[in-house]
């Protein structure tokens, strides 16, 4: 099998990446982690990386004038690793609509937030000042506008009386190691794609009963089709099959 050679993104300590590493061990994983690439050279993920035996490398921000100057250097490096798939694990930096481009359907991203709602920064800390009952995060495609492309799957959590952006965010985040390695391999095998031209249809439901939380793969939602039809699917309109 030939595996998507991938590189991850990553900002600071990468605790997404961990978790994407860790998947991409099993041979049987279509994706193989062939890069992690930071825009800052003393990032914690990046020794973390180096440790697994996965490549690294470092393009610094900071010494550049604009964001296209950074974005062709960082291009640059992910050609010479003959990289085929981008995800984004904590990258702090906004691309711009030509970067973007070239990554059209190759490039993922997570947010911790049930996306639509809480784009942008401070997620945690605006659903608990909303009141809102469930919370979550998101694996969507890039697209140029923030927090905008076609989503790949969910996990909702739920929030609790007592919770602070602190508690609250570490909930999430173990679901968020759950989605995107998930996320992943359903769009390196090829059961997910993006078809701008069809319509949002259902997705599949799982349930967490020892954590109380949702996961939510949506091969049809937003632009999203999917192929092939993973064993064990529930069609749905918002019930779980039981």
């Amino acid at each position: 099998m030939t595996r998507l050679r991938t590189a991850i993104l990553i900002s600071g300590r990468g605790s997404n990446m961990d978790a994407l590493i860790a998947a991409a061990r099993d041979p049987s994983f279509p994706a193989e982690i062939a890069l992690v690439l930071s825009n800052r050279p003393d990032a914690p993920g990046l020794a973390k990386a180096k440790a697994t035996g996965v490549a690294t490398a470092a393009v610094d921000h900071k010494i550049y004038a604009g964001r296209e100057e950074f974005e062709r250097s960082l291009q640059l490096v992910l050609e010479t690793y003959r990289i085929e798939f981008i995800c984004l694990a904590g990258f702090l930096r906004m691309f711009t609509p030509w970067f973007v481009g070239l990554w059209r359907g190759r490039m993922l991203n997570i947010h911790p937030a049930l996306l639509p709602s809480y784009r942008g920064l401070d997620t945690h800390e605006r659903a608990l000042a909303d009141g809102v009952k469930i919370h979550g995060a998101t694996v969507h495609f890039v697209v140029p506008e923030m927090d905008e492309g076609p989503i790949v799957a969910q996990a909702a959590v739920p929030v609790l009386d007592d919770d602070t952006p602190q508690t609250l965010a570490a909930r999430v985040l173990a679901q968020e190691h759950v989605i995107y390695p998930m996320a992943l391999r359903l769009v390196a095998s090829g059961a997910v794609r993006i078809d701008i031209g069809r319509p949002r249809r259902t997705g599949w439901i799982a349930s967490q009963p020892r954590t109380g939380s949702w996961l939510w793969a949506t091969p049809y939602a937003r632009g999203v089709i999917s192929p092939t039809s993973p064993s064990r699917r529930s069609e749905t309109t918002g019930r779980t099959r039981r």
